[in-house]
């Protein structure tokens, strides 16, 4: 549950901004400007919102997530952060729907291997991986099926990871009009909260209560 003390607004406003942002191609100052409810907020408060709380419906949407598919497509996308790159490793499975996120300095095997630990913890084993020529994310998946006595069979087919680059535009379409980030953990806490909603909207979410709900009220009610 996303607490509110010491917040100088009602936690329906915040959470308003908070989505907005990360649902929307908007600077945080492009945000202040549209803003249209509860007078106005300052777009250093509206980013430090963001920061703080967007993090904090993933844990909740996790636990509530739908069940994916066996067959993974897996690529990278780079993020700026810090005059830095950064890499975020996704992979979504053959519907499109989103598996796992991972955030990273660094761009090789190690990189590559914690995602894939991550994505297998919070999704189960993989049937199938399909990935482009990468030697590095070749080396990451072939330890886990030693290790774990499984049989991932991997692909190598740039072709057939068209879903998994339409997806990360989706999410770098918003990421663009932010101009960077200042720190990779500003990246990671914003990203979590884009990643969320844009997932929700694929219908992701197991909505256990009665009656459709948007996208919005699904990542109100995550926060609630």
């Amino acid at each position: 549950m996303i607490g509110c003390k010491g917040s100088h607004f009602e936690k329906d406003i915040m959470l308003w901004g908070v989505r907005w942002y990360v649902a929307n191609p908007l600077s945080s100052r492009q945000l202040e400007e549209s803003q249209a409810r509860g007078g106005a907020v300052d777009h250093a408060t509206l980013n430090r919102e963001v920061l703080t709380y967007a993090p904090e419906v993933e844990l909740p949407f996790r636990r509530r997530q739908q069940p994916v598919g066996r067959s993974w497509r897996m690529d990278d996308t780079s993020v700026l952060g810090n005059g830095q790159w950064n890499y975020g490793y996704r992979a979504v499975d053959n519907e499109g729907h989103t598996m796992d996120v991972l955030l990273n300095p660094n761009r090789d095997r190690d990189a590559a291997e914690a995602f894939v630990h991550t994505a297998i913890r919070t999704q189960g084993l993989s049937a199938k991986i399909t990935i482009d020529q990468s030697g590095a994310k070749t080396q990451a998946i072939e330890p886990d099926n030693r290790d774990l006595h499984t049989a991932s069979r991997i692909r190598h087919a740039t072709y057939l990871n068209h879903l998994m680059e339409q997806d990360c535009r989706a999410v770098k379409r918003l990421v663009r009009p932010m101009f960077g980030f200042t720190f990779c953990w500003a990246a990671c806490g914003t990203i979590a909260g884009i990643e969320v909603l844009h997932a929700t909207r694929k219908g992701q979410w197991a909505h256990t209560g009665e009656g459709y709900q948007t996208p919005a009220e699904q990542f109100y009610s995550l926060a609630a």
